[in-house]
C-alpha cells in the first residue's frame, strides 16, 4: 500500500470516528431495521440498470469496427470498478484504457482519450444536475449561493475544455507551466490526449450528442437512487432538493482527501440534508451511498484477476 493510498485510509477512518462518536449506533441500527424493504431492494437493485447503461456507453465510445461485445464492455466497467477501489489514482480506469488497447487494438493514444472523455461526460454531468438543483433549491443562503458560482463557472469551464480545441490546449499548457515538473508531465500527456478526443468525438456530431444524452440520463438515475434511498430509510426530502444536495455530497466525495469519498461523502450528507432529518439517517444515507461503489465492486470480483494483470502490464510499460 503506497503512502498516500493509507494516508486517505487514516483520514477516512478519523472523519468516520468522529461521525459515529456524536450517534448512538443503535439508532442507526434502528433505522435499518426499521426501513421500507421494497425501496431498499429497488433503489440498491438500481446498480444493475446504471451498470448496463454505463456499459452501453462505452460500447458506443468504442470504433464499431473494433467490436467491443456488451458483454465485454460490462466486463471492463465491473473490472474498473474493483481496481478503483484497491489500486491508488483511479487505475481501474487506466487499466481500462490498456485493456482496450489490447483487447480490442484500439490504439494507446485513443483508448486513453475514450476514457478521459467517458470521465469528463460524467462529472459535466453531475455539475449540470448540481447547477439545476442549486438553482431551483428554495433556502439558498450565501454558502449555496457561493457553490452555485463556484460549480457554475466549473461547469462552463468543463464545456469549454470539451468544446474549443484551442481553450483546451492553451489551459493544459498554462497549467503545466506552473505545476511542478513531475505534475507538468501528466498534464502533457493529458494534452496530447484530449487532443486526441477533441478529433475523435467531434468529427462525429451524432455520437456525440448521443454520449451527452445518455451520460445526463445516467447520472440523472444516480441522484434518482440516492433519494430513493432516503425513501427507503423512511425519511423525505423533496426531490427537487435532493437534486442539488446530493451531488454536493458526491463532489465532496470526490476531493482527493479519503479513501474512495468515505467520511468526506458522509460528512457532507449530514450537513447538507440536516434541514431535513436527523445525523443518524443521513449516517445510514451515507452507508448505502458508498454501497454504490462497493455493489460494483463486489459484482466484479470474478474479473479482478485478469484486470490485475492488466494494470501490472501498464505499470512495467510506463
Amino acid at each position: 500500500m503506497n503512502l498516500k493510498r493509507f494516508i486517505s485510509i487514516v483520514i477516512s477512518v478519523a472523519i468516520l470516528i468522529i461521525i459515529y462518536s456524536q450517534i448512538e449506533l443503535t439508532k442507526l441500527l434502528a433505522i435499518f431495521k426499521n426501513c421500507d424493504l421494497f425501496w431498499m431492494i429497488i433503489s440498491l437493485g438500481m446498480v444493475i440498470p446504471l451498470t448496463l447503461f454505463t456499459s452501453w456507453r462505452l460500447q458506443q465510445l468504442i470504433p464499431q469496427e473494433k467490436n467491443l461485445s456488451f458483454i465485454e464492455a460490462n466486463r471492463l466497467i465491473l473490472g474498473s470498478s474493483v481496481l478503483n477501489m484497491v489500486l491508488p489514482s483511479k487505475m481501474g480506469d487506466i487499466a481500462k484504457a490498456y485493456f482496450m488497447r489490447e483487447r480490442n487494438n484500439v490504439s494507446g493514444s485513443l483508448s486513453l482519450a475514450i476514457v478521459i472523455f467517458e470521465k469528463a461526460c460524467d462529472l459535466l454531468s453531475l455539475l449540470l444536475w448540481c447547477v439545476f438543483g442549486l438553482l431551483v433549491y428554495p433556502a439558498k443562503d450565501h454558502l449555496f449561493w457561493l457553490m452555485t458560482i463556484i460549480i457554475t463557472g466549473g461547469l462552463i469551464i468543463g464545456i469549454l475544455l470539451l468544446s474549443s480545441h484551442q481553450f483546451a490546449d492553451l489551459f493544459f499548457k498554462l497549467s503545466a507551466k506552473i505545476a511542478p515538473r513531475k505534475l507538468a508531465k501528466k498534464l502533457n500527456n493529458m494534452r496530447l490526449a484530449w487532443q486526441e478526443m477533441h478529433h475523435y468525438f467531434w468529427d462525429n456530431k451524432q455520437q456525440l450528442l448521443l454520449i451527452t444524452v445518455t451520460s445526463i440520463f445516467i447520472w440523472f438515475l444516480h441522484l434518482l437512487q440516492i433519494w430513493l434511498f432516503i425513501i427507503a430509510l423512511k425519511a423525505y426530502a423533496p426531490f427537487i432538493a435532493s437534486l442539488a444536495l446530493s451531488p454536493l455530497s458526491i463532489l465532496a466525495g470526490l476531493l482527493p482527501l479519503t479513501f474512495a469519498g468515505v467520511g468526506t461523502r458522509d460528512a457532507a450528507l449530514i450537513f447538507f440534508y440536516q434541514p431535513y432529518f436527523n445525523q443518524a439517517t443521513a449516517a445510514a444515507l451515507g452507508l448505502l451511498c458508498t454501497s454504490r461503489y462497493f455493489l460494483p465492486a463486489v459484482i466484479g470480483l470474478p474479473f479482478l484477476g485478469q484486470m490485475l494483470a492488466t494494470a501490472k502490464k501498464f505499470n512495467q510499460t510506463n
